[in-house]
């Protein structure tokens, strides 16, 4: 799976509500940091996650799954095994009228989802973070060492 950066910045740049599916309430785990920083840069982050339904995190409360939330997400993130993707992905078409991209976190991947998300014109990432991709696409992977290829005047 290969992902031009034209086609990763335009998602992050599109997407303005996303539904993290599968995040934890426990900060030290990728999903709760991954959302955090998602919501730290300025996305709409409605957690979704049967086990903590109803707590609050991030100033949402947690949906159980995608039937409960919001109209205006147009984008999930999925931070669960391979094997739960397509249950996701029709939830994801069947209540989620604005969905324009489906992203699937490092180590996620199901090909025939990914196809029938495809023909329905939703963009589809695999096996990648958003969080990673947003640093490395504009430039703040920079100030932790990493070279990212982008020449910019920001310190």
């Amino acid at each position: 799976m290969s992902y031009s950066d034209a086609f990763l910045r335009d998602i992050l740049t599109r997407t303005r509500c996303i539904a993290v599916v599968g995040v934890s309430t426990n900060p030290v785990r990728p999903s709760y940091f991954v959302a955090r920083y998602l919501g730290l840069k300025g996305l709409r982050v409605i957690p979704v996650n049967p086990g903590h339904a109803g707590k609050d995190l991030f100033g949402e409360v947690i949906r159980a799954d995608l039937s409960e939330v919001p109209a205006e997400v147009d984008m999930v993130d999925v931070f669960r095994r391979s094997e739960a993707v397509p249950e996701i992905a029709e939830q994801a078409l069947t209540h989620l009228p604005n969905l324009a991209t489906f992203w699937m976190q490092i180590g996620v991947e199901h090909a025939a989802a990914a196809q029938r998300l495809e023909a329905r014109g939703v963009d589809v990432v695999m096996n990648r973070c958003p969080k990673i991709e947003y640093q490395r696409l504009f430039g703040e992977l920079r100030m932790g060492g990493f070279s990212t290829g982008i020449i910019s005047s920001k310190l």
